[in-house]
């Protein structure tokens, strides 16, 4: 039986090799008003992404034929989507959120389906957010122009081209990563606690683990800091939060 197809609504791509986790994902999926389309192998989830071009992935880390982690990097090549990891417990969260792979987000088995249904709505309100703001500011005054830069001490911040600067160097970031220095660098010097983090740039008023937060400072100072033992840019307050230093 063909499966109906809900006009203008975002389609999303599932990749697991367990057909009941895939059954109950479709359904919940379905019942929030999103299209799905499936895949249980790696290789076939890196072409089904690369030719319906979905609007999310829904990523498992183990699949036959090519593992989850290499799909990401293969399809973050290609495409910038949002994917969303499904991985074990014991799996590392710095490696999936890792510019080398580029994954967005991820969410631990067993999950809530709830959990993973806020997750879904977040990431997608996050491109929808970023979008918007891009076609704004096609609409604004060269007056304004100057607007779409933060500068603090050592860090340029170009919000039109999404690029980042440290000491004239351009800096190779995710869009994640853009989004966490953005936030923190237009208010220098003003501690920010992870929770707020979460929930202004990941999105989760309720949902997620403060370990992705952690995880994607670290990646940040990796490619920002001269000595990540020492930062000067991005610090941390201990048992608070982050702040970006003026100076």
């Amino acid at each position: 039986m063909e499966e109906e197809i809900i006009k203008d609504a975002k389609t999303i791509l599932i990749v697991d090799d367990e057909q009941p986790i895939v059954d109950i994902l479709v359904y919940n999926l379905k019942k929030e008003g999103y299209n799905t389309i499936e895949a249980s192998d790696g290789i076939t989830a890196v072409n089904m992404a690369l030719e319906e071009k979905p609007d999310l992935i829904l990523l498992d880390i183990m699949l036959p034929k090519l593992d989850g982690l290499s799909v990401c990097k293969r399809i973050k090549n290609s495409l910038n989507v949002p994917i969303l990891m499904l991985t074990a417990k014991d799996a590392e969260i710095d490696k999936i959120l890792g510019l080398e792979l580029g994954a967005d987000d991820y969410i631990t088995k067993p999950f809530s389906v709830r959990e993973l249904v806020a997750r879904v709505k977040a990431n997608l309100r996050k491109v929808e957010a970023v979008s918007n703001t891009q076609q704004m500011r096609e609409y604004t005054s060269e007056d304004k122009k100057k607007e779409s830069k933060i500068v603090v001490g050592d860090l340029e911040l170009d919000l039109d081209k999404f690029e980042v600067k440290v000491r004239g160097d351009i800096i190779d970031l995710t869009l994640r990563e853009f989004e966490v220095l953005k936030f923190l660098a237009s208010q220098p010097e003003q501690v920010v606690t992870r929770e707020t983090l979460l929930e202004k740039v990941w999105g989760y008023e309720y949902y997620g683990d403060i370990r992705t937060v952690d995880v994607t400072v670290r990646r940040i100072r990796e490619k920002i800091e001269k000595d990540t033992s020492t930062p000067k840019i991005l610090i941390t307050k201990r048992g608070v939060g982050y702040y970006i230093a003026s100076k």
